[in-house]
């Protein structure tokens, strides 16, 4: 009776569509797990995300769960996740793409989650790591450990959003440093991030990791903006 009276003043609703939650769902509703445009990239090789960084960095696989547009319930979703402190939303979306991830050798055979880090400062503002939650969620379903501790963001960089491709390389590169002194070498890392766009935040942590001899570095976000 107390859940259903708190229920009454401070109804609980999806981070993606804003709409009721029934008792026995979570942070999302069953409909926008229907319904939120996956990407399935996960199960094609050469798939856009893949594409973006050929040449750039040779990722063993990469995909998004959803793809991303502006006005639509996974801008939502990822709005809720990253400003409004929704943040066992990101751990639950992080476990439905788990459950998809783990049939794929190229994802299932990382030896380590690492979730992209944030600058101390943004940190201490924020509260929290998006992408932690995430990398969090996909654990939960691989059976794969999470380390936070394996990349560092030396350097504060102001946000991504409305920068050019150019700004948001110039913007992110070089400010990631390995956190660690962990043998890394001939391992296999799963780069866990919300979205995608140009791919700048992931090829400066590529190179962070590189740095430390690891062999193989695999890519999972949540969304893929073009």
């Amino acid at each position: 009776m107390l859940k259903d009276l708190l229920t009454l003043f401070y109804p609980k609703v999806c981070a993606a569509c804003g709409g009721s939650l029934y008792k026995h769902e979570g942070h999302l509703c069953n409909n926008c797990y229907v319904h939120l445009p996956k990407s399935n990239f996960h199960v094609n090789r050469g798939n856009p995300v893949e594409r973006l960084f050929w040449g750039r960095v040779p990722l063993l696989a990469a995909g998004s769960f959803y793809l991303f547009n502006k006005g639509t319930r996974v801008q939502k979703l990822l709005h809720e996740l990253k400003y409004k402190g929704k943040q066992e939303a990101g751990e639950t979306v992080g476990a439905w793409y788990g459950k998809e991830l783990k049939s794929q050798a190229e994802f299932a055979g990382a030896d380590v989650i690492v979730p992209v880090p944030l600058h101390p400062r943004r940190l201490k503002q924020r509260g929290y790591n998006q992408s932690l939650c995430i990398a969090k969620g996909l654990s939960a379903e691989m059976g794969i450990p999470v380390d936070e501790t394996l990349i560092k963001r030396k350097a504060y960089s102001s946000t991504q959003t409305k920068k050019s491709k150019f700004t948001r390389w110039e913007n992110v590169n070089e400010i990631f440093e390995p956190g660690t002194l962990k043998c890394l070498k001939g391992k296999h890392v799963l780069l866990v991030d919300d979205v995608i766009t140009t791919g700048a935040t992931i090829e400066a942590c590529y190179n962070a990791l590189a740095k430390v001899g690891v062999l193989s570095v695999s890519l999972a976000t949540i969304a893929y903006a073009e």
